[in-house]
């Protein structure tokens, strides 16, 4: 068990190169998502984290959103390339997954425990990196291949609209996923003694 979660976790990877195509069901996405939202921690067990799951039309619509909120706002010689990447690495994907967290969560736990009060809102953010990491690497083990990006908040109100998100949901991530049409790049890594420091 220890060697195929090491080897799980070694395989991820960012991938810029997807289709539309899934080696799942839809259910098995869910499958994944709901068992990292039921089994990931969270600081006081808050369980703030919140997932949406968009496929087919509705991944299409969210990449909209993000080409129509750019192209307001990145000079016209430049969206070119930017409309390319959008489409080519995250829209031409089988679907993306939005990580939220729930900010009357984290609100009711800084009047709750005032002297944490400036934490939370950070313990917040690990909590749904946590989330992000472990359906990160089930997609990957189940074949899929995902990006992490980053849009928000410039597409929040948009995409709240679209989506009747809760208002009280803060949006931290998107993840479009996808079977992987190109492998990624080799991976550079740091030396780990200037890393990892161990006192013994």
């Amino acid at each position: 068990m220890m060697n195929s979660f090491k080897k799980a976790v070694e395989n991820r990877r960012t991938y810029y190169g997807i289709n539309d195509k899934s080696p799942i069901s839809d259910n098995e996405i869910k499958e994944i998502i709901d068992f990292a939202v039921l089994n990931v921690p969270s600081s006081f067990n808050s369980q703030s984290t919140r997932v949406v799951l968009l496929l087919k039309d509705n991944h299409k619509k969210l990449w909209d959103i993000v080409k129509n909120t750019l192209k307001a706002i990145v000079p016209a010689e430049a969206f070119g390339a930017t409309e390319a990447k959008i489409d080519g690495a995250f829209a031409a994907g089988y679907g993306t997954i939005l990580y939220y967290e729930d900010e009357s969560v984290v609100e009711g736990l800084q009047k709750a425990f005032p002297t944490y009060s400036d934490n939370f809102p950070i313990w917040s953010q690990h909590t749904s990196a946590m989330h992000q990491f472990a359906i990160w690497t089930m997609l990957e083990d189940a074949g899929l291949g995902a990006s992490l990006q980053h849009y928000n908040p410039i597409i929040d109100e948009e995409v709240a609209k679209e989506f009747n998100i809760n208002p009280k949901w803060k949006l931290i991530a998107q993840m479009p996923f996808g079977t992987p049409t190109v492998q990624p790049s080799s991976k550079e890594f740091q030396p780990l003694e200037e890393r990892v420091i161990v006192f013994k």
